[in-house]
Protein backbone atom coordinates (compact mmCIF):
# COMPACT_ATOMS: atom_id res chain seq x y z
CA UNK A 1 0.00 0.00 0.00
CA UNK A 2 2.74 2.35 1.02
CA UNK A 3 6.42 1.65 0.57
CA UNK A 4 9.14 4.25 1.35
CA UNK A 5 12.60 4.43 0.71
CA UNK A 6 15.21 7.29 1.65
CA UNK A 7 12.51 9.74 0.94
CA UNK A 8 14.11 13.56 1.74
CA UNK A 9 12.14 16.58 1.36
CA UNK A 10 13.97 19.93 1.40
CA UNK A 11 12.58 23.54 0.66
CA UNK A 12 14.91 26.69 -0.13
CA UNK A 13 17.35 27.63 0.78
CA UNK A 14 18.19 24.71 2.70
CA UNK A 15 14.86 24.18 5.34
CA UNK A 16 15.34 19.94 5.84
CA UNK A 17 11.83 18.47 6.28
CA UNK A 18 12.52 14.96 6.10
CA UNK A 19 15.61 13.12 5.77
CA UNK A 20 16.06 9.47 4.90
CA UNK A 21 12.37 7.91 5.64
CA UNK A 22 12.31 4.43 5.05
CA UNK A 23 8.96 2.63 6.24
CA UNK A 24 6.01 0.16 4.98
CA UNK A 25 2.76 0.16 5.57
CA UNK A 26 0.71 -2.89 4.62
CA UNK A 27 -2.68 -2.81 2.70
CA UNK A 28 -5.34 -3.04 6.02
CA UNK A 29 -3.47 -1.46 8.43
CA UNK A 30 -3.98 1.55 10.96
CA UNK A 31 -0.98 3.57 11.39
CA UNK A 32 0.16 6.41 13.61
CA UNK A 33 2.60 8.66 12.50
CA UNK A 34 3.57 10.38 16.11
CA UNK A 35 5.84 13.55 16.70
CA UNK A 36 6.12 17.06 18.27
CA UNK A 37 5.39 20.36 15.73
CA UNK A 38 7.75 20.19 13.06
CA UNK A 39 8.93 16.67 12.77
CA UNK A 40 7.99 15.79 9.50
CA UNK A 41 4.62 14.62 10.19
CA UNK A 42 2.39 16.93 7.61
CA UNK A 43 5.12 16.80 5.14
CA UNK A 44 5.18 13.28 4.72
CA UNK A 45 1.25 13.21 4.53
CA UNK A 46 1.28 15.71 1.87
CA UNK A 47 4.02 12.98 -0.16
CA UNK A 48 1.29 10.46 0.14
CA UNK A 49 -1.48 12.97 -1.29
CA UNK A 50 0.39 13.47 -3.95
CA UNK A 51 0.81 17.52 -3.01
CA UNK A 52 3.89 17.68 -2.75
CA UNK A 53 7.04 15.43 -4.87
CA UNK A 54 10.25 14.19 -2.32
CA UNK A 55 13.14 15.71 -3.10
CA UNK A 56 15.17 12.22 -3.33
CA UNK A 57 14.25 8.84 -2.70
CA UNK A 58 11.27 6.43 -3.46
CA UNK A 59 7.89 6.67 -2.70
CA UNK A 60 4.62 4.28 -3.88
CA UNK A 61 1.47 5.11 -2.74
CA UNK A 62 -1.29 2.46 -3.59
CA UNK A 63 1.18 1.50 -6.61
CA UNK A 64 2.00 4.72 -8.40
CA UNK A 65 5.42 6.31 -7.87
CA UNK A 66 5.07 9.66 -6.26
CA UNK A 67 8.40 10.87 -7.48
CA UNK A 68 7.15 10.62 -11.14
CA UNK A 69 3.10 10.78 -11.01
CA UNK A 70 1.95 13.03 -13.90
CA UNK A 71 -0.61 15.63 -12.64
CA UNK A 72 -3.12 14.68 -15.18
CA UNK A 73 -3.34 11.11 -13.20
CA UNK A 74 -3.78 12.72 -10.19
CA UNK A 75 -7.42 12.98 -10.20
CA UNK A 76 -7.68 8.99 -10.57
CA UNK A 77 -5.05 8.86 -7.44
CA UNK A 78 -7.59 10.92 -5.00
CA UNK A 79 -9.81 8.56 -6.12
CA UNK A 80 -8.44 5.94 -4.07
CA UNK A 81 -7.24 8.43 -1.53
CA UNK A 82 -8.91 10.38 1.13
CA UNK A 83 -7.46 13.07 3.15
CA UNK A 84 -8.57 15.30 6.33
CA UNK A 85 -6.85 17.87 6.42
CA UNK A 86 -5.52 19.58 10.13
CA UNK A 87 -7.14 23.66 8.64
CA UNK A 88 -10.43 21.50 7.05
CA UNK A 89 -10.22 22.91 3.59
CA UNK A 90 -14.21 22.78 3.36
CA UNK A 91 -15.36 24.60 0.25
CA UNK A 92 -17.11 27.58 1.92
CA UNK A 93 -19.96 27.86 -0.82
CA UNK A 94 -21.51 25.05 -0.30
CA UNK A 95 -23.62 23.17 2.35
CA UNK A 96 -22.15 20.97 5.04
CA UNK A 97 -24.09 17.88 3.21
CA UNK A 98 -22.90 19.29 -0.37
CA UNK A 99 -18.91 19.16 1.71
CA UNK A 100 -19.67 15.26 3.17
CA UNK A 101 -20.98 14.21 -0.50
CA UNK A 102 -18.48 16.34 -3.04
CA UNK A 103 -16.31 13.40 -3.37
CA UNK A 104 -19.48 11.26 -4.47
CA UNK A 105 -20.41 13.99 -6.75
CA UNK A 106 -17.11 14.18 -8.38
CA UNK A 107 -17.69 10.77 -9.14
CA UNK A 108 -21.06 11.18 -10.76
CA UNK A 109 -23.47 10.01 -8.41
CA UNK A 110 -27.19 10.84 -8.49
CA UNK A 111 -28.22 13.85 -6.25
CA UNK A 112 -30.50 11.29 -4.49
CA UNK A 113 -28.06 9.04 -3.98
CA UNK A 114 -25.45 11.14 -2.92
CA UNK A 115 -28.03 13.04 -0.10
CA UNK A 116 -28.86 9.58 1.14
CA UNK A 117 -25.73 8.77 1.91
CA UNK A 118 -24.62 12.05 3.18
CA UNK A 119 -27.36 12.57 5.94
CA UNK A 120 -26.58 8.88 7.27
CA UNK A 121 -23.09 9.83 7.65
CA UNK A 122 -24.27 13.19 9.54
CA UNK A 123 -26.46 11.36 11.47
CA UNK A 124 -23.19 9.75 12.80
CA UNK A 125 -21.79 12.45 14.28
CA UNK A 126 -24.55 14.61 15.34
CA UNK A 127 -24.76 17.04 12.63
CA UNK A 128 -27.55 16.16 10.44
CA UNK A 129 -29.06 19.48 11.47
CA UNK A 130 -26.61 21.30 10.61
CA UNK A 131 -26.66 19.58 6.98
CA UNK A 132 -28.08 22.79 4.88
CA UNK A 133 -25.84 25.51 6.48
CA UNK A 134 -22.82 26.41 5.71
CA UNK A 135 -19.48 25.97 6.94
CA UNK A 136 -18.39 29.36 8.49
CA UNK A 137 -21.39 28.27 10.79
CA UNK A 138 -19.86 26.03 12.34
CA UNK A 139 -17.28 25.92 15.00
CA UNK A 140 -13.71 24.07 14.76
CA UNK A 141 -14.88 20.86 16.15
CA UNK A 142 -18.35 20.81 13.64
CA UNK A 143 -15.74 21.53 10.64
CA UNK A 144 -13.18 18.77 11.66
CA UNK A 145 -16.34 16.54 11.42
CA UNK A 146 -17.54 17.39 8.21
CA UNK A 147 -14.26 16.93 7.27
CA UNK A 148 -13.48 13.52 8.54
CA UNK A 149 -16.93 12.30 6.68
CA UNK A 150 -15.79 13.81 3.47
CA UNK A 151 -12.52 11.29 3.20
CA UNK A 152 -14.70 8.56 4.07
CA UNK A 153 -17.83 8.95 2.23
CA UNK A 154 -16.57 7.30 -0.88
CA UNK A 155 -14.74 4.25 0.92
CA UNK A 156 -11.19 4.90 -0.83
CA UNK A 157 -8.43 2.56 -0.31
CA UNK A 158 -6.55 4.26 2.02
CA UNK A 159 -7.09 7.32 4.25
CA UNK A 160 -4.66 10.26 5.44
CA UNK A 161 -5.53 12.48 8.63
CA UNK A 162 -3.20 15.15 9.94
CA UNK A 163 -4.28 15.84 13.20
CA UNK A 164 -8.12 14.84 12.73
CA UNK A 165 -8.88 15.38 16.37
CA UNK A 166 -7.11 18.05 17.15
CA UNK A 167 -10.01 20.64 17.62
CA UNK A 168 -12.78 18.16 19.40
CA UNK A 169 -13.58 17.23 22.46
CA UNK A 170 -12.75 13.76 23.95
CA UNK A 171 -16.10 12.37 22.87
CA UNK A 172 -15.93 13.81 19.56
CA UNK A 173 -12.71 12.31 19.11
CA UNK A 174 -13.61 8.82 20.23
CA UNK A 175 -16.44 9.23 17.53
CA UNK A 176 -13.72 9.94 15.04
CA UNK A 177 -11.66 7.20 15.67
CA UNK A 178 -14.76 5.07 16.08
CA UNK A 179 -15.27 5.97 12.39
CA UNK A 180 -11.95 5.21 11.24
CA UNK A 181 -11.55 2.06 13.01
CA UNK A 182 -14.49 1.01 11.31
CA UNK A 183 -13.59 1.72 8.00
CA UNK A 184 -10.53 0.15 8.57
CA UNK A 185 -12.36 -3.05 9.59
CA UNK A 186 -13.83 -2.52 6.20
CA UNK A 187 -10.10 -2.68 4.85
CA UNK A 188 -9.43 0.31 4.38
CA UNK A 189 -5.82 1.57 5.23
CA UNK A 190 -5.93 4.24 7.77
CA UNK A 191 -2.63 6.79 8.39
CA UNK A 192 -3.10 9.42 10.91
CA UNK A 193 -0.92 12.23 12.36
CA UNK A 194 -0.67 13.34 15.45
CA UNK A 195 1.20 14.79 18.50
CA UNK A 196 -0.85 13.64 20.88
CA UNK A 197 0.94 10.71 22.34
CA UNK A 198 -1.32 9.88 25.11
CA UNK A 199 -3.63 9.12 22.58
CA UNK A 200 -1.67 7.41 20.47
CA UNK A 201 -0.66 5.53 23.45
CA UNK A 202 -4.49 4.74 24.46
CA UNK A 203 -5.52 3.57 21.09
CA UNK A 204 -2.72 0.86 20.78
CA UNK A 205 -2.11 1.31 16.78
CA UNK A 206 0.76 0.91 15.30
CA UNK A 207 3.10 3.75 15.66
CA UNK A 208 6.34 5.46 14.06
CA UNK A 209 7.77 8.25 15.28
CA UNK A 210 9.19 11.03 13.71
CA UNK A 211 12.01 13.62 15.19
CA UNK A 212 13.27 16.27 12.76
CA UNK A 213 12.27 14.68 9.34
CA UNK A 214 14.13 11.00 10.26
CA UNK A 215 12.24 7.85 11.61
CA UNK A 216 13.56 7.00 15.77
CA UNK A 217 10.64 4.59 16.51
CA UNK A 218 8.32 2.13 14.97
CA UNK A 219 6.17 0.56 17.54
CA UNK A 220 3.99 -2.51 16.47
CA UNK A 221 0.24 -2.45 17.55
CA UNK A 222 -0.77 -3.55 21.20
CA UNK A 223 -3.54 -3.46 23.07
CA UNK A 224 -5.82 -1.01 23.39
CA UNK A 225 -6.33 0.81 26.75
CA UNK A 226 -9.76 1.81 28.11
Amino acid sequence: MIELRQVAKVYPPQQTALNGVSLTIQPGEFTCIAGASGAGKSTLLRILFGAEVPTGGNARVVGRDMAHLPHQQLPSFRRDVGFVFQDYKLLPTRTVLENVTFPLEVQGYSEQVRSSMGLRMLETVGLVGEAHRLPESLSGGEQQRVAVLRALIHRPHLILADEPTGNLDPGMTATVFRLLEEANRQGITIVVASHDLALIEQMGFRTIVLDRGKVVGDFARREKRL
